[in-house]
């Protein structure tokens, strides 16, 4: 099995009043060697990265003790990390001290005092660039969906957005945040990226914002479309579902099947449409450009994968895991349901900071046949 990680942005909030707090860099400073745990683009945030693996069972567990280790940190530091995707509260970020981020304030003014949002991005392994890039062009139809499934930002400085996942909304500002055509070959993806850097826009490969795209530094296509998930089971889901996209994709390239050419545009119609409504609405079926109900094109990724899934003994976890987001929600639903019961965004967080950082039984015991 392909190897797989992922990288998870936190919120600091106060435990109380649920305001983001500037604690990152008091927290940075305490990170030990080895730590999954790194400093993030504004002071109210902070990074954990799981160890690499191919057990699906064991990233679960790594995700939970990532969590777990970011919010003892935090508490350290007199705050708690929370999975939530942008603050419900209204916050104005401060920029952590760092070169590059300076450079990214300078250039990108507005956009980036404004940005405060924690993304979900899973790496999978691939043997070369050639296949990465194959992956890219096949995996992109389905991407939306993946954005869908972790909703978990419908509040922004206060407010009900009327979104499942604003982040999606904010993130787009960026210049090259988005849908991607399809490449052809890693020589053609090189190319658009350097001709891209040539424009001076972005400042350098991290910032090619892609909703997938190859890594710098690790061997591996890094998807980045999902907003981070208040429930650490639909961040294991989104993982198991990106890896069994990545072999599919890698399977239909080596047997000389082509890429369909959706065009950017349609895709990013079926983003918005995903950020808009999240599972609770309509989506693009990536299969006949329709719209669809959500089961209906959640049933579609389910079967399109199942093969690899089988083959890896995961089908019965994934779709249980599946099912479960289909019942309960994302973690958007349950933020409105918390105001909705108490009129209050602080308890919106704080109910949300006990969400996040649960201590849970292993994942195969929770979703048994």
């Amino acid at each position: 099995m392909r190897t797989f990680g992922i990288e998870e942005e936190y919120l600091l909030v106060d435990g109380e009043t649920g305001v983001p707090l500037p604690v990152g860099p008091e927290i940075g400073r305490a990170i030990p060697a080895g730590s999954p745990l790194s400093t993030e683009f504004k002071q109210e945030q902070i990074e954990s990265g799981t160890q690499v693996h191919r057990v699906l069972e064991d990233l679960a567990a790594d995700v939970v003790a990532c969590r777990s280790t970011a919010d003892r940190a935090a508490a350290a530091a007199g705050a708690r990390a929370v999975a939530l995707a942008t603050s419900p509260l209204a916050c104005l970020p401060t920029l952590t001290k760092d070169e590059r981020f300076s450079r990214m304030e300078q250039q990108f003014v507005q956009i980036a005092r404004e940005q405060l949002t924690c993304g979900c991005h899973v790496h999978v392994g691939v043997d070369s660039d050639a296949e990465g890039v194959a992956v890219l062009d096949r995996i992109r139809v389905w991407l939306p969906l993946l954005g869908a499934l972790s909703a978990n930002s419908p509040f922004w400085n206060g407010t009900d957005t009327g979104f499942a996942s604003y982040r999606s909304q904010v993130w787009s500002r960026w210049p090259l945040a988005g849908p991607y055509p399809v490449f052809g070959s890693a020589e053609n993806y090189h190319r658009l990226v350097a001709d891209l850097l040539e424009t001076q826009v972005p400042m350098d490969h991290g910032q090619i914002y892609f909703d997938a795209r190859l890594s710098r530094r690790h061997p591996t296509v890094e998807v980045r479309i999902a907003d981070v998930c208040l429930y650490a089971d639909d961040a294991v889901l989104v993982a198991a579902l990106v890896r069994a996209l990545v072999e599919t994709a890698a399977r239909e390239w080596r047997r000389g099947m082509h890429a369909g050419k959706v065009p950017e545009t349609l895709l990013r119609m079926a983003a918005w449409r995903a950020g808009r409504f999240g599972m609770d609405g309509e989506l693009v079926d990536p299969l006949g450009a329709t719209v669809a109900d959500t089961f209906t094109v959640a049933k579609s990724l389910l079967e399109y994968v199942r093969p690899v899934l089988e083959e890896q003994g995961e089908a019965t976890l994934v779709e249980s895991l599946l099912r479960q987001v289909l019942a309960r929600g994302t973690g958007a639903r349950r933020q409105r349901a918390v105001l909705a019961r108490t009129g209050s965004l602080a308890e919106v967080v704080a109910d949300s900071v006990r969400i996040s950082n649960l201590a849970v039984a292993p994942i195969t015991e929770r979703h048994e046949s």
